[in-house]
């Protein structure tokens, strides 16, 4: 009888808890947090792993998406910790979505930059929950990541690595010149090449007028390791262009790498196609090895 009883009661009090903020999985555990950032609160999740070898803070394209879980359990499973949070104005995230997804406003300077700084708050409260204050952090992002990464990164000591999955190395300007250009044709490049992509891009009058964000301008004061993954057939981004951008840093001395898969397009973070992550999570554990061997996280 007493064992029926407090079995009635442990049913009851499940039913009259609210929802738990915090979980466990057999790899991980999924924290609920949330936090501030230019005076409004956004909600997001940490995974973390017993003992993760790195920590990342993952930065989402244009669209309204609230914090990716799918890709950060991924991560998670390598054992990498990951704070993932919905985007500004999406899900549980207060302030206001700008879209939208091409225009001038999406990818414009002020919210580019807005956006930067609800990544540098990201890193900033999770560290306070990393147990070893020693394990590096990083961005981890898609698309126009491309852009609020490298400016996060510069305003940010705490960011030790970035990974940037089919992300610009070029002018918000110059990508909507290719894009527009692509007009989202599936078969562009059959019937186009890269020298008639390049000069396009560089050349074809703009149909929107502002102030264009230029990555580069944050990369050249960044001292931080990068990687970035590109798909041959990506028709959001001119990636030979992207490349070209690369290799003149690397000539310089950063270290900024770069992968080209001939088969993929816009979707390199895909679930389907693992090869990017699989190479992702090598050189996560490469780099993050070699800053705690050189001391740079003090």
């Amino acid at each position: 009888m007493k064992i029926k009883f407090s079995f009635t009661i442990y049913l009851w009090v499940l039913l009259i808890l609210p929802v738990r903020l915090f979980s466990q999985s057999s790899d991980f555990t999924i924290q609920d947090v949330k936090f501030e950032s230019q005076g409004v609160t956004l909600a997001g999740s940490i995974l973390k792993p017993e003992n993760p070898f790195a920590a990342v803070v993952i930065v989402h394209g244009s669209d309204p998406v609230k914090r990716e879980m799918e890709f950060a359990k991924r991560l998670a499973k390598e054992g990498i910790a990951v704070l993932t949070y919905d985007k500004r104005g999406v899900g549980e995230s207060g302030g206001v979505y700008v879209g939208p997804s091409v225009g001038t406003n999406n990818i414009d300077t002020i919210n580019l930059n807005l956006l930067s700084q609800d990544a540098i708050a990201a890193v900033n409260t999770f560290r306070t929950y990393l147990k070893n204050k020693n394990t590096p952090i990083g961005l981890v992002g898609f698309s126009q990541a491309g852009w609020i990464i490298p400016i996060a990164a510069s305003k940010n000591p705490k960011i030790k690595f970035m990974v940037l999955f089919s992300c610009p190395t070029i002018t918000t300007l110059e990508q909507l010149r290719f894009q527009f250009y692509t007009n989202g044709n599936k078969n562009f490049w059959e019937n186009h090449t890269e020298e008639d992509a390049v000069n396009h891009t560089k050349n074809d009058p703009d149909r929107y007028q502002f102030a264009a964000t230029d990555p580069k301008t944050s990369l050249r004061n960044l001292s931080i390791p990068g990687l970035w993954l590109f798909g041959e057939k990506d028709i959001q981004i001119p990636v030979k262009l992207c490349i070209e951008q690369l290799n003149s840093f690397k000539v310089q001395g950063k270290s900024f790498e770069y992968t080209l898969f001939s088969k993929l397009g816009h979707n390199t973070s895909s679930g389907i196609h693992t090869e990017p992550f699989d190479i992702s999570i090598q050189w996560i554990k490469q780099k993050t090895l070699n800053i705690k061997k050189s001391g740079l996280l003090k």
